[in-house]
C-alpha cells in the first residue's frame, strides 16, 4: 500500500472519529465536496466513479443529509473474484466489494441495493417524509478492487423552489450547508455542471466562485456533453477561455433516465462513455483527458497531493487537538466511582474550598494568574468603586443645594429663643450641619451595596471553575452559601458606615484645624460686601440688589413713625402698607397661627446668613473628606477583608461534611459524556499517528525526550505546562538545537522560526530550565522540533 493511499486512509478515519465521537471537528481535513444543481447529474457522476448503483434517485431533492463517501481500493482476493467484480451485473453481490456505515459498525452491505435503502432510511430517520434536510452527514465507507482510493462529500443539489411540504426557506437552508464544506481552505471544490447549459449560469460555479474566486481549488466536471447541440463542444471551456480554474474541467458521458431504467449497467456505460470520445472529432484527440475513469484518477492525484501540502498544517493541529484533549481530560478528572471512598471525597472537596478561597483572595488583591488586560475585574472593580463613583458623589453633594436663605434665617431666629442674639448663633450653625450630613448616609450605603455586587460578581467568575461544571449540585450549594454569607456581613458593615455618619453629625468639631472659623467668616463677608458697595458706588446707575434693599430697609428703621421697625420687622413688610392704615390697636392681635420669613433681608440678616453659609460649606467639606476616607475602610474591613479571611471557616463547617459529599460530588451527564469523547479522541489519536509525527503523551511524564538516532522529533508543548515536562536534557550529545515555530490556538502554524542553539552539554536542570522558559514566553502552542546531534 502506498503513503498517499494509507494518509487518505488515515484522514478518513480522522473523519469517522470526529463523527462517531461527536464532537466539533477541530481538524480542516483535505476532502472533495461535490456541489451542482438538482438536474446536473452529481449522483450519476459518483455512481459511474465507484461502478455502482447505490444513491437514492428520484425528483425533487434526494440527497436530503451530506454523505461523506470513502473509497477504499482493496485489491480482489483472487483472480476469479476480481472477474466475477467486472461484470456486467452491478446488482449482484459480490464478496469483494461491500459498504459500510458507520452508525451501523461491523455490519457488511455486499448488496448495493440495501446500501441505497439504508442511506433512505438513515435520512428519513432525521430528516423525516417531507422532504427537508438536516447537517448531520452519513458516512459511507466502500471496498472494492475497482475504485481508487478516495473520498468524497455529496452534498444536497441547489434548488430555487420548494416542493411540496419543503420549509420555503430551502434554497437558503442548502446553501448554507455547501458553505459549510466548501468554505474551508482545505476542502477541494468539485462544481457539477451540465454541458449543455450556459456556464455562466451554473449554481455549482457560482457557489465556488464566492469562496474560492481566483479558482485554485475548483475543479469542474461537465455532464451531459452528448446531449449538446449537433456542432458544439466544450473544447473553449477545457481550454479555460471560458470560465479557467486551475484544477481544470472534466467532461464526462453519464446514463441518462432512459438508459437507467433499461437497466443499463454502469460497466456498459463506462464503455459507452469512451467509445463516444475516442470517436467524437473533437475529444478523440483529447480522449485519454476525458471520461470517468480520468476523473478518477485525477480527483485520487489531486486529493494525495493536496493531503501532502497540507499535511505539515493537519500535523500541527491534531496534535494541539491531542494536547486539547489531554489537558482537558486532567481537569475533568477520574471518575469517582472508581474510587468510592469517603476520605477521597472529603479530600477532593477540601482541595476545591481550598482552591476556590485561594483564588477568591488573589482576585480580590490582584495577584491571580489570569489578569485581564481588557477590562478591570476583581479587586481593582473595588476600587474604582471607592475612589471613582464613591468620592466623585460624595464630593458632588452641595450642603447648600436644598435649604434656602429664608430657610437660614428662620432658623436663626428659632436658635435665638426669646432673647434677641447678638452674636451669629452657634446652634443654627449646627443644625444646619447636622441635617447636612445626615444626606452622606445615603450614597455610603449605596456604595456598601455595590462592592456586595461585585463580590458576588467574583462569586460568578469562580463558578466557572471547571470542578464546577463537573458537581453542578456543589456549584448551587457554593453559590448559596457564599451568598448567604456576604449577605450576613452586610448587616454589620451597614451598622459601621451609620455609625460613622453619626459620629460626624453628633459632634460638631468647630475646633478642627481645617475649619473656617467664625472670625474668618464674618471678615470674609464683610469684605465681600465692601467690594460690592465699592462697586455699585462707581457706577453710574445703581440696580436693585439685596444690598441695597438692606440699606433701605436699614434707612427706613431709623424712622421713628416706621412701625416696622422691631426686631421682626422684615417679617412683615410685605405688609408695609397695610399697617400703616391699621389703627394702634389693631397692631396688637394675635399673631397668625403659622409665622414665615418674608421680605428682604436686613443688613444684619443678610450678614449673619452668608457667614453661616460659609462656616457650613467649610465644615461639610471636612466631613466629606473624612468619609470618603473612613468608609471604604469600614467597609474592607466588615465586609471585603472578613469574606477573605473567614469565607473558608464558613465552607468548611457548611460543606465539608461527610454526610452530604455523596450528594455534592455527583457528577454532570455532561462531565461524563466529555470524559468519554476526550478518551476516546486521545486513545484515537495515539493509535493512529499520521507519518512522520511522533505523540507527546503528556498524561505519561513527558518531562525528558531523547533520540540516540537522530532523527527529527515534532514536539508539542503547551504554553502553560509545568516547568518540569518543559525540561530537556541532551545526554551523550554534544549539541542541541532548538527551533520553535509559533502554532496558534487552533493550531494553525504562523510559519515564524526562532532558532536557539545550545552548545555543549546542558546537564543543569536550572540552566535547561531557563533555556526553553526563555523560548516560551508566547501564548498558545509552541511547535519545537529538536534536533540532537552526535
Amino acid at each position: 500500500m502506498s503513503m498517499d493511499s494509507q494518509l487518505i486512509k488515515t484522514v478518513n478515519k480522522l473523519q469517522d472519529a470526529f463523527a462517531t465521537v461527536g464532537v466539533h471537528n477541530p481538524v480542516d481535513l483535505p476532502q472533495i465536496a461535490v456541489i451542482g444543481s438538482q438536474s446536473s447529474g452529481k449522483s450519476s457522476v459518483l455512481e459511474n466513479i465507484v461502478g455502482r448503483d447505490f444513491l437514492p434517485r428520484g425528483t425533487g431533492i434526494v440527497t436530503r443529509r451530506p454523505l461523506i463517501l470513502q473509497l477504499i481500493n482493496r485489491p480482489a482476493e483472487d483472480k476469479t473474484n476480481k472477474e466475477e467484480s467486472a461484470k456486467e451485473d452491478a446488482g449482484r453481490e459480490n464478496q469483494n466489494e461491500w459498504g459500510e456505515f458507520l452508525h451501523l459498525p461491523g455490519q457488511k452491505f455486499h448488496d448495493f441495493n440495501k446500501i441505497r435503502d439504508e442511506i433512505v432510511k438513515d435520512t428519513e430517520l432525521k430528516t423525516g417524509k417531507n422532504l427537508g434536510i438536516s447537517p448531520q452527514p452519513i458516512n459511507l465507507r466502500i471496498f472494492s478492487p475497482n475504485v481508487l482510493t478516495l473520498t468524497l462529500v455529496d452534498l444536497p443539489g441547489l434548488t430555487k423552489v420548494p416542493v411540496g411540504d419543503q420549509p420555503k426557506d430551502i434554497e437558503k437552508q442548502i446553501r448554507e450547508m455547501i458553505l459549510k464544506y466548501i468554505t474551508k481552505p482545505n476542502s477541494i471544490i468539485l462544481a457539477v455542471t451540465a454541458a449543455n447549459t450556459d456556464l455562466a449560469n451554473s449554481d455549482g460555479l457560482k457557489l465556488a466562485r464566492d469562496v474560492d474566486p481566483e479558482g485554485l481549488r475548483t475543479i469542474g466536471v461537465l455532464t451531459k456533453v452528448d446531449l449538446m447541440d449537433q456542432g458544439t463542444d466544450v473544447i473553449d471551456i477545457l481550454a479555460g477561455r471560458v470560465v479557467p480554474l486551475r484544477l481544470g474541467y472534466v467532461p464526462v458521458v453519464n446514463r441518462g433516465q432512459r438508459d437507467i431504467e433499461n437497466n443499463k449497467s454502469i460497466k456498459r456505460a463506462l464503455d459507452a462513455e469512451r467509445e463516444y470520445f475516442e470517436n467524437h472529432a473533437a475529444y478523440k484527440s483529447k480522449a485519454q483527458y476525458c471520461g470517468t475513469p480520468f476523473l478518477a484518477r485525477k480527483l485520487n492525484m489531486i486529493l494525495m497531493h493536496h493531503i501532502r501540502n497540507t499535511l505539515p498544517e493537519i500535523k500541527a493541529k491534531i496534535q494541539a487537538a491531542l494536547l486539547k484533549y489531554q489537558q482537558e481530560l486532567l481537569t475533568l478528572g477520574d471518575p469517582l466511582d472508581e474510587d468510592g471512598s469517603s476520605a477521597n471525597r472529603a479530600n477532593l472537596v477540601l482541595n476545591i474550598i481550598t482552591e476556590f478561597c485561594t483564588e477568591f483572595r488573589t482576585i480580590i488583591d490582584g495577584t491571580s494568574n489570569d489578569l485581564s488586560s481588557f477590562e478591570l475585574s476583581g479587586g481593582a472593580r473595588i476600587s474604582f468603586v471607592f475612589h471613582e463613583l464613591y468620592a466623585n458623589g460624595v464630593k458632588s453633594i452641595d450642603p447648600l443645594e436644598q435649604i434656602k436663605d429664608v430657610d437660614i434665617r428662620t432658623i436663626l431666629y428659632n436658635s435665638s429663643g426669646s432673647s434677641p442674639a447678638l452674636f451669629v448663633a452657634t446652634t443654627a450653625f449646627e443644625v444646619i450641619i447636622k441635617q447636612q450630613i445626615k444626606r452622606l448616609e445615603e450614597p455610603s450605603i449605596k456604595c456598601i451595596n455595590m462592592v456586595y455586587d461585585e463580590l458576588v460578581r467574583i462569586l460568578g467568575q469562580l463558578l466557572t471553575k471547571q470542578f464546577f461544571k463537573r458537581f453542578p449540585t456543589l456549584k448551587d450549594k457554593f453559590y448559596q452559601v457564599v451568598l448567604v454569607f456576604f449577605k450576613k456581613a452586610l448587616q454589620p458593615t451597614s451598622k459601621l458606615v451609620t455609625d460613622l455618619v453619626s459620629m460626624e453629625s453628633c459632634y460638631i468639631n468647630t475646633a478642627h484645624p481645617d475649619f473656617l472659623n467664625g472670625h474668618q467668616a464674618i471678615a470674609a463677608v464683610t469684605e465681600r460686601i465692601n467690594q460690592k458697595n465699592q462697586q455699585q458706588q462707581i457706577e453710574p446707575k445703581k440696580q436693585h440688589n439685596p444690598t441695597n434693599a438692606l440699606q433701605t430697609n436699614a434707612s427706613s428703621a431709623n424712622d421713628e413713625n416706621n412701625s416696622n421697625g422691631s426686631l421682626f420687622g422684615s417679617f412683615f413688610s410685605g405688609n408695609k402698607k397695610t399697617a400703616k392704615k391699621t389703627s394702634a390697636s389693631s397692631m396688637m392681635d394675635a399673631p397668625p397661627t403659622t409665622l414665615k420669613a418674608t421680605g428682604a433681608l436686613s443688613d444684619r440678616e443678610f450678614m449673619e446668613t452668608e457667614v453661616i453659609k460659609l462656616l457650613i460649606q467649610s465644615y461639610y467639606n471636612i466631613v466629606k473628606r473624612t468619609m470618603i476616607d473612613m468608609v471604604p475602610k469600614a467597609i474592607m474591613l466588615n465586609l471585603v477583608n472578613h469574606s477573605k479571611e473567614e469565607l473558608q471557616r464558613e465552607l468548611l463547617t457548611e460543606l465539608y461534611k461527610h454526610d452530604v459529599l455523596d450528594d455534592l460530588l455527583q457528577e454532570s451527564d455532561f462531565t461524563r459524556q466529555r470524559r468519554k469523547e476526550c478518551k476516546k479522541m486521545i486513545e484515537f489519536f495515539l493509535s493512529h499517528p499520521l507519518p512522520g509525527l511522533t505523540y507527546l503523551n503528556f498524561l505519561e511524564k513527558p518531562n525528558i525526550m531523547e533520540n540516540s538516532e537522530g532523527r527529527i522529533i515534532d514536539l508539542y508543548i503547551p504554553r502553560k505546562c509545568s516547568a518540569t515536562n518543559r525540561l530537556i536534557t541532551a545526554k551523550d550529545h554534544s549539541s542541541v538545537q532548538i527551533n520553535i515555530a509559533d502554532v496558534d490556538a487552533e493550531g494553525r502554524s504562523t510559519n515564524s522560526f526562532v532558532t536557539y542553539a545550545l552548545s555543549g552539554f546542558v546537564r543543569k536542570e536550572a540552566e535547561g530550565d531557563d533555556a526553553i522558559n526563555r523560548l516560551a514566553q508566547q501564548d498558545g502552542y509552541l511547535q519545537n522540533v529538536f534536533s540532537y546531534q552526535q
